[in-house]
């Protein structure tokens, strides 16, 4: 006897069935619902990201961020203010005050867009606190000025803590004279970047607050000369 076919009714309703069957399962499963909602907005928030991030990467530099560490790093700052002095700079937790403050006097650089930032102190803070200035800056694009001894921590750090809000980042290497303050390793570079990762994502929810954000034009430089101070040697500002 031939065989019976079979029906088209039957071929057709079994996919639809399976279809159906895990549309219940979601429907069933609030957690895994939340999960495949997350996981469609993480991807979504991603792809606008590097969408952002490939434009900014064409569009000149909005801000200069120096990360502190060595003099030499405001040194060249300085230099870069002169050339540019409509570009806002950021300075986290760098020299002191004075010391920054008779550097930009040196190179007869204009201060007021240069701005002051001590509430950080590590590496991961300087982009912790750094980020939502740079946002509240409109910055879209930012010069990175560091030291070849301080890479590639300072470079990945800044590529995930920035990059998270749509601002690429542009490393500019200050040739060091002697050693520097940052003192890498793997063990330090590891947990930087697994934190940096965390805070990535959690930073799209809170911004932190830095009180001691100021002016490099504000600073008294006669109070401080009352007070007292030393700067690191290599700026060979003594006497000034």
């Amino acid at each position: 006897m031939p065989k019976a076919k079979r029906s088209k009714v039957g071929q057709s309703s079994f996919p639809h069935s399976k279809k159906r069957s895990w549309h219940r399962k979601i429907a069933h499963h609030p957690i895994r619902t939340a999960l495949v909602g997350l996981g469609l907005l993480f991807c979504s928030w991603l792809l606008v990201n590097l969408i952002t991030l490939r434009s900014a990467a064409t569009a000149p530099i909005d801000a200069y961020l120096v990360l502190g560490g060595s003099i030499q790093r405001e040194i060249y700052a300085a230099e870069l203010t002169k050339q540019h002095p409509e570009i806002p700079i950021l300075i986290s937790t760098g020299s002191k005050d004075p010391c920054i403050w008779l550097i930009f006097q040196r190179a007869n650089a204009p201060m007021d867009q240069v701005w002051i930032e001590d509430c950080a102190q590590s590496t991961f803070g300087n982009f912790y606190f750094g980020t939502p200035i740079l946002q509240q800056w409109n910055v879209h694009k930012v010069g990175l000025i560091t030291s070849g001894s301080h890479l590639p921590r300072a470079k990945w750090l800044a590529q995930i803590l920035l990059g998270a809000h749509g601002i690429w980042v542009e490393p500019e290497i200050v040739t060091e004279q002697g050693v520097p303050g940052n003192q890498e390793s793997w063990t330090k570079t590891g947990l930087d970047v697994g934190r940096s990762l965390v805070w990535a994502i959690a930073g799209q929810f809170y911004q932190p607050k830095c009180s001691g954000v100021r002016s490099l034009s504000s600073v008294d430089i006669n109070s401080w000369r009352q007070e007292g101070f030393r700067c690191e040697h290599q700026g060979n500002l003594e006497g000034s």
